[in-house]
């Protein structure tokens, strides 16, 4: 996903536009999450940029998208930037000690 929000429209409040762009990033993350994923793929790694335009955009992690999108509108953007990617990663595997020894 890659969009251009536009948080101020005329004749809509505020408060439901933001709801509503917060709901299509939870409906495309889950989305996306839902795919299968490629073999030797342990889970669906979101890499996610925010700002004022794409070459404004910061990269954060998926869980402050939410709070970013809040402040955004609480410092009366226009619009705001958004891109949200998932890459399949593995998990990093860790091996005790006590395992190693024989």
């Amino acid at each position: 996903m890659k969009k251009i929000f536009q948080l101020k429209q005329e004749n809509k409040n505020p408060d439901r536009i933001i709801e509503a762009i917060k709901n299509e990033i939870r409906k495309y993350v889950k989305r996306e999450r839902a795919k299968k994923l490629p073999e030797g793929s342990d889970f669906w790694d979101l890499t996610c940029r925010f700002g004022g335009s794409s070459d404004e955009s910061k990269a954060m992690p998926f869980a402050q998208i939410i709070k970013a999108l809040d402040e955004a509108k609480e410092n009366d953007w226009q619009e705001c930037f958004i891109e949200i990617t998932s890459n399949p990663k593995t998990k990093a595997v860790q091996i005790d000690e006590e395992d190693q020894q024989v």
